[in-house]
């Protein structure tokens, strides 16, 4: 279930993350801003040591309105200080201040038009400390080599439960043995576990055969950093567009309405589910839940920086939404990053 490194060949730094909640800065850059007019009340949220599962039902307990009132463009790790917005119906502004305590507080406020939904956001910003790291790495080479080609967009650890028991309860559910009384968020969260495992396969079996920066005759291409997809068919000429970052190859999020490739790369991704003993029917009979999607193989990190503290290293970074900051820090540190098991760094466009 771990995927391979993009940098094997250098030295990590070691070190721990998350000793204290505020060493993992996580702040939402978010699609659009308050307009100033609406029926929604936009709050600018930070919190600590809340679960991302009861974040939103937490604040609808203070406010006395139902948790479907509320809304989230993503999720955001517990143990760590995280920064957001949230949104409630604008006739809770006289109670906003209940919402203040156990970790959370609201910092400003703004009316908009529309409610939060998933996927309302371009990306995360992150401030890291990684303390005990070893001072006698140096760790230019690893970022150097990120900054240059780009983070394999591999879904973190958290993503697949303690012991992968995310993965095998969407096993479960997709074979028809779901158990009785599961909680709805928790089936979305296991069938999209599984996606995320086969995709992390489908991409690890590229960087394993040399082919991560490699456009593939009949790949998903899709236009860098946002824009439509199409099929690489001059094989030439779509190289020298992925090699100017025009664009990137996108994964499969596998589903019934997956968009399609084509030739060898089709061949790739049938291995895949053929290897997993799994086929496209295995994802009918869903609705909405896995529909399919696709989704970069790699981003780019164009602000990625790190710097020596009296703790330790401090690395700030900004990733696109759904992408995973364990990804870059087990580059950074050569270790299997322990992180929060049970919830994904931020909702991300791949949420279903």
């Amino acid at each position: 279930m771990t995927p391979p490194m993009f940098t094997p060949d250098l030295p990590g730094v070691g070190g721990k993350i998350r000793v204290r909640d505020e060493d993992f800065e996580v702040e939402e850059v978010p699609s659009y801003e308050p307009s100033g007019a609406g029926d929604h009340l936009y709050l600018w949220v930070e919190k600590r040591g809340v679960a991302p599962e009861f974040f939103a039902r937490t604040i609808a307990q203070k406010l006395q309105v139902s948790p479907g009132a509320i809304g989230t463009a993503g999720l955001k790790d517990r143990h760590a200080v995280t920064r957001q917005w949230v949104s409630v119906p604008k006739e809770c502004a006289p109670n906003v201040g209940r919402i203040d305590g156990d970790g959370v507080r609201v910092l400003k406020s703004g009316l908009h038009t529309n409610k939060l939904k998933p996927g309302h956001l371009r990306g995360n910003r992150f401030r890291i400390l990684v303390r005990d790291a070893d001072r006698t790495v140096n760790p230019d080479a690893v970022l150097d080599r990120l900054r240059t080609q780009g983070m394999p967009n591999f879904y973190g650890p958290q993503r697949f439960g303690r012991d992968g028991s995310t993965v095998d309860l969407g096993m479960q559910c997709l074979a028809g043995r779901a158990p009785r009384r599961i909680r709805p968020f928790l089936f979305r969260f296991a069938l999209s576990a599984v996606q995320s495992l086969l995709f992390n396969d489908y991409l690890g079996r590229r960087l394993r055969d040399g082919l991560f920066r490699t456009v593939l005759d009949g790949d998903a291409m899709a236009k860098w950093p946002a824009g439509g997809m199409f099929v690489a068919k001059d094989v030439a000429a779509e190289q020298a567009r992925f090699d100017a970052r025009e664009t990137v190859t996108a994964g499969p999020m596998f589903g019934k309405k997956t968009y399609p490739t084509e030739g060898a790369a089709a061949e790739r991704e049938a291995a895949v589910l053929s290897d997993n003993k799994l086929s496209p029917a295995s994802f009918g009979g869903f609705g909405k839940l896995v529909l399919g999607t696709r989704r970069h193989n790699l981003v780019y990190l164009d602000d990625l920086a790190a710097a020596w503290e009296p703790d330790g290293l401090r690395l700030s970074f900004t990733l696109p939404a759904g992408s995973y900051a364990t990804v870059l820090l087990r580059e950074v540190m050569k270790t299997d990053v322990a992180d929060d098991a049970a919830s994904p760094d931020d909702g991300g466009e791949d949420e279903q």
